[in-house]
């Protein structure tokens, strides 16, 4: 039977039946009539195969065939359809594994044109040891894009500390599925291209958003994996199809498993799914995931038209660099107040007394010999500038020289084996117990009674698969800490809901959709040099909303009038994340990182409402580098050009094709003193502006193109 759903944006089937498991078979963009769910015979039983709903690896069931595959596990081919029932919007999909008696409900959650999902295991009348599960499994990409895994590619984005988003398109033959004769082997393709980050950086390795898009345009799916901590994909290719598994942690990769008992539930990590037929379906989809990450967002209370969007001043990167005092951060803050700032972030090193504070911290008292009037002192400074002060701070460390690592108890701690996990002369903290929970409520209590209007929350280690405190599995304790830590967001939020959190783990480490729907801005990079910023800003909106992703904007008094304009440029069309030797600069330097304030604050209306697109291509590499934001007829381009780049650009824009545009250079003004001339043309007939610039690189322009003036968005004009 075909159980057929619609939402009104999307339309599901699946398979139900008393021989099988429960299947997708097909998910589409629908513009219809939202109705109810009908169960009809199957008019195409002969149809390619499509994978189980839920696989799950357990142990003494394993898999069949053998192979690293989580699509082809005995006892997700084992489940039975039982019922179904809507709650709240979404689909309950319920199965019973009739061997082990374990309960699975599959939980489908529309969201406009994405769907949301996770799996809810409940053991039954004996227990079971769970060794991965899956979140969904979906292998509609083969059945409703009706071509075959040759001409499919995949994208997936790899990502290291200050080389964040490094996107990559490949065949899909190319990078895990050989083609190989089912019917000669009698067996499925047993090989995958596997995605896997491991520990606590969720975003370290590989960025938890991928998509499958037909290689000549059309077809193309889309989706994300909301966990701050470690995650799995998988694509393989079946008998007659292919299948994408999407997990949290896992046995074989993170050193994750639970044993359920009789009657004990596990839900696995949220992901969300999208599709699209459009001629570009990697911004298709992509702008799909836009949409429903401001939605997840604004569930939160954080999204930028319920809280304001402010330009904040940091004094670490390429300024203070962690060694603030009190003398160095009062002319430092009236500069970036004159420059236009909202907020100013004391960054790394205000609780150092003596110095080589890494592997003391842990108390964040602040230091009496950095501020000799007190702390209390210089925050008051900075609200009689009208700006919100903020403290940095890295709350799941304690140093190995901190009194704190003596005072809390021992299980407060990541344990392996009855010892303490150390990693870069740090213990960490286990969110599960109460007295880690109460040191750091109270640490942020404090700060927020003095006055801090705004944390920079930073995270510098990893501590490995985990810790087995408590009895656990290393990966199950890593998953119940991370889960920990977003309720204890969430406590702090609650008691304060006027504070501002910025989301940091060594720049974009932990970059994720469950962190990211309660936090308002993201540390896009620890990247220091300007011309290594452009890629990273440039891809960063495939993953983050361009209004939470903060890129540096570290303008400096020795630089170029261009220099300078280069290196705000990355910020104004996301967030701009300020800093600088602002204090030492002259007038003319002020007014040029005043002028990118106000440039920026004109744009964050837009940005926060525009999706995203890469004229170049995602994975584009090259010495140009672009990306557009667009709303309904307003097309705003960011383009930089690095050295080594030639003097002319041509950007296809075939969506604006045949429409007569206006191109006005947003930032830097044309009239600015210093800035050279960039010759821009629009060409209506074949959907292309072409660039051209002899000013020497690097150099870096905002552009807008955009209808008749009449009809340009107001906050546009």
């Amino acid at each position: 039977m075909i159980l057929r759903w619609s939402t009104g944006d999307l339309l599901f089937e699946f398979t139900v039946g008393p021989d099988v498991p429960v299947t997708l078979d097909s998910l589409l963009p629908a513009a219809c009539a939202p109705y109810g769910l009908d169960l009809i015979p199957d008019p195409d039983p002969g149809r390619i195969d499509t994978p189980p709903l839920v696989e799950v690896q357990a142990l003494g069931h394993g898999r069949f065939p053998g192979s690293h595959r989580y699509s082809s596990t005995v006892l997700g081919s084992r489940l039975r359809y039982t019922s179904h029932e809507t709650v709240d919007g979404a689909l309950h999909l319920h199965q019973t594994d009739d061997v082990t008696d374990l309960r699975v409900t599959s939980v489908i959650s529309p969201q406009g044109r994405v769907v949301r999902a996770w799996t809810v295991l409940r053991a039954g009348s004996a227990p079971v040891t769970v060794q991965a599960v899956t979140s969904l499994v979906i292998g509609t990409f083969v059945t409703d894009s009706s071509v075959g895994v040759d001409e499919l590619d995949v994208l997936w984005g790899d990502s290291d500390w200050v080389a964040e988003s490094r996107w990559r398109r490949s065949p899909l033959r190319e990078v895990g599925l050989p083609a190989m004769d089912p019917a000669v082997h009698h067996h499925m393709n047993r090989a995958r291209m596997a995605v896997t980050t491991r520990s606590s950086w969720s975003t370290g390795e590989r960025l938890p958003t991928g998509l499958i898009v037909e290689r000549g345009g059309g077809y193309g799916l889309g989706f994300q994996i909301e966990h701050n901590g470690a995650w799995h994909w998988e694509i393989g290719e079946d008998r007659t199809g292919a299948s994408l598994a999407l997990l949290g942690p896992t046995d074989a990769e993170h050193q994750w498993s639970t044993t359920l008992a009789r009657g004990e539930a596990f839900e696995s990590v949220p992901v969300a799914v999208t599709v699209a037929d459009a001629p570009n379906p990697v911004d298709a989809v992509l702008a799909e995931l836009t949409w429903y990450r401001r939605a997840l967002v604004a569930r939160t209370g954080t999204a930028g038209h319920e809280r304001p969007l402010p330009v904040i001043f940091n004094d670490y990167m390429n300024t203070l660099m962690g060694d603030p005092t009190t003398a160095k951060i009062l002319p430092l803050a009236e500069a970036a107040a004159r420059a236009g700032s909202d907020y100013y972030c004391i960054d790394a090193g205000w609780y150092d007394d003596a110095g080589g504070w890494w592997d003391a911290v842990g108390e964040w008292e602040p230091s009496a010999s950095r501020f000799p009037g007190g702390l209390a002192e210089v925050l008051d400074h900075i609200r009689g500038l009208d700006m919100v002060p903020g403290i940095w701070l890295e709350p799941e460390v304690i140093g190995v020289r901190s009194p704190l690592a003596e005072r809390l108890p021992e299980d407060a701690f990541f344990q392996r084996g009855g010892q303490r996990v150390v990693e870069h002369g740090r213990y960490h903290l286990d969110m599960r117990h109460p007295a880690a929970v109460a040191h750091l409520d109270s640490v942020v209590d404090r700060l927020i009674g003095m006055g801090v209007g705004y944390f920079k929350l930073d995270y510098n280690i990893m501590p490995g698969p985990g810790t087995d405190a408590g009895g656990l599995a290393p990966g199950a304790g890593l998953l119940e800490h991370c889960r920990a830590y977003l309720s204890w967001l969430d406590g702090v939020l609650a008691r304060h809901p006027g504070l501002l959190i910025e989301n940091c783990a060594s720049g974009g480490m932990r970059a994720d959709y469950a962190t990211l729907s309660r936090l308002h801005i993201q540390s896009t990079s620890d990247q220091q040099n300007p011309l290594l910023y452009p890629p990273i800003a440039a891809a960063t909106p495939a993953s983050i909303l361009p209004e939470q992703a903060g890129h540096w904007g570290y303008a400096q008094p020795e630089m170029s009038w261009e220099e300078s304009a280069f290196t705000l440029t990355a910020g104004i069309t996301g967030r701009l994340y300020l800093s600088g030797h602002l204090a030492t600069m002259d007038e003319e330097q002020l007014s040029l990182v005043a002028s990118g304030v106000a440039a920026h604050r004109e744009l964050l209306p837009f940005s926060a409402t525009a999706v995203p697109s890469w004229p170049l291509g995602l994975d584009h590499r090259g010495p140009w580098q672009t990306f557009g934001l667009n709303r309904d007829e307003t097309t705003v381009l960011t383009v930089w050009r690095l050295p080594g780049a030639p003097d002319a650009l041509e950007l296809p824009l075939p969506a604006l094709r045949g429409r007569e545009l206006d191109c006005r250079q947003l930032f830097p003004a044309p009239e600015t003193g210093g800035i050279g001339a960039w010759d821009v043309a629009w060409d209506a007939a074949s959907g292309v502006l072409r660039v051209e610039t002899d000013v020497p690189a690097p150099t870096a322009r905002i552009l807008r193109l955009h209808g008749p003036a009449d009809r340009a968005p107001k906050d546009q004009q």
